[in-house]
């Protein structure tokens, strides 16, 4: 488990087709125990994740478990070319990528490698938006704005 300033990050790594690859990340409050990392890439991962901490222009290459439908890879990819500092909205991405925005928003709640592929990116026209899945104040709404500052898009 890695722990930033107000949330921790659980890691789940798995076997596919003969090869440990990340499965899954998840935001935990800093209440949880922390756990070592249990395998090789179980300490990549937290070292990268570290890495992103002290610079958030760290660039994340990791071996993840294909998973997702192809409409929700596709939103991925398209989060993953947003540039670290910069945001866009449901609608700008649903827009490029010719879909709808509740779609890209269910995509975003369904990113099993969130700060990975940074859906904290990912903004409503009328503000921040929901982040994982929770659209009012709450630690996921406090990790999505943490992302933002130290990232700098939000002052």
């Amino acid at each position: 488990m890695i722990t930033a300033a107000i949330f921790s990050l659980g890691i789940t790594t798995e076997v596919v087709d003969g090869s440990l690859m990340l499965a899954k990340i998840d935001y935990l409050p800093t209440s949880i125990p922390p756990i070592s990392p249990q395998n090789a890439l179980a300490q990549e991962i937290a070292r990268q994740c570290n890495k992103y901490f002290t610079d958030s222009s760290h660039i994340f290459d990791l071996p993840l478990k294909p998973v997702g439908t192809l409409h929700q890879q596709k939103v991925w990819r398209a989060i993953e070319a947003i540039p670290v500092g910069s945001t866009q909205t449901y609608g700008e991405l649903a827009k490029y990528i010719r879909s709808g925005a509740q779609a890209v928003g269910t995509a975003c709640g369904a990113n099993p490698y969130p700060l990975i592929t940074p859906c904290h990116r990912v903004v409503s026209s009328q503000g921040i938006g929901g982040f994982m899945q929770e659209d009012a104040p709450g630690l996921f709404r406090q990790i999505k704005l943490w992302l933002l500052q130290h990232e700098g898009a939000l002052q």
